[in-house]
């Protein structure tokens, strides 16, 4: 993309469609981190061409490793399948817009701790796009002014976040940020244990080592009982 000092220029009538998605996004001074949502971003029609963008890069990154795609049956059309499933599938949570969640009012000012999970996760590594495998729990001690919402939304979401590429520790707090604005509550906590495939597959490969973390907000930083009854009732999961 062309920038002068007042900003970007307009990308071309013809132009791929990644330049004026990007143009829009840099006009706009909005990050497009490889974990950042970008739905808004593009219009309809778009991500279909975007998707033919990828497939048409997808089949030069093959041509690059000396994969005889013309011959081998195998990989005829593994550039578009790769394509797919990146934009719809493993990234969808990047270029589709957030799922829609009813939420209701507290009427019964419920207050005691909730917990939904485990969640499965399907997610990849920013650094390498490996799977990132597992299970997510979140911890809620909802108020009377909290907004709440159905257990099939809570995974729902979770899977909008996930569907990126990124690192753990920064999809819980996406997660935790994202909950945090909807239902509102005295206390939320999350707790995310996974298998990283970048360690399984390449580097160490370690197939036993996983990844736990969490994220405590409100009453569940500040009350180590209540914490401590959270993540006791985890062990039992």
């Amino acid at each position: 993309m062309t920038t002068t000092n007042q900003g970007p220029l307009p990308p071309a009538d013809d132009a791929p469609v990644s330049e004026r998605i990007r143009y829009r996004l840099v006009s706009a001074g909005c990050r497009h981190h490889a974990n950042d949502n970008i739905a808004s971003f593009i219009e309809d029609g778009e991500l279909e061409q975007l998707q033919d963008e990828v497939a048409a890069k997808m089949q030069e990154v093959l041509r690059a490793m000396v994969i005889d795609t013309d011959s081998d049956h195998n990989t005829q059309e593994t550039a578009k399948r790769v394509a797919k499933m990146y934009l719809r599938e493993i990234f969808k949570g990047r270029y589709g817009a957030a799922p829609a969640v009813t939420e209701f009012p507290n009427a019964e000012r419920l207050n005691e701790l909730m917990i939904v999970g485990p969640i499965t996760v399907r997610s990849a590594c920013s650094h390498h796009l490996c799977p990132i495998m597992g299970r997510v729990w979140i911890g809620l001690l909802p108020n009377e002014h909290s907004n709440l919402i159905g257990l099939s939304k809570y995974a729902r979401l979770t899977d909008w976040i996930m569907s990126r590429p990124q690192i753990q520790e920064e999809a819980v707090t996406m997660l935790a940020n994202e909950l945090q604005e909807r239902v509102q509550p005295d206390g939320l906590a999350i707790v995310m244990e996974a298998d990283h495939f970048c360690m399984h597959w390449r580097g160490v490969k370690d197939s036993e080592s996983m990844m736990t973390n969490s994220v405590m907000r409100g009453a569940f930083l500040k009350d180590a009982n209540l914490r401590r009854e959270f993540l006791s009732l985890l062990s039992k999961k």
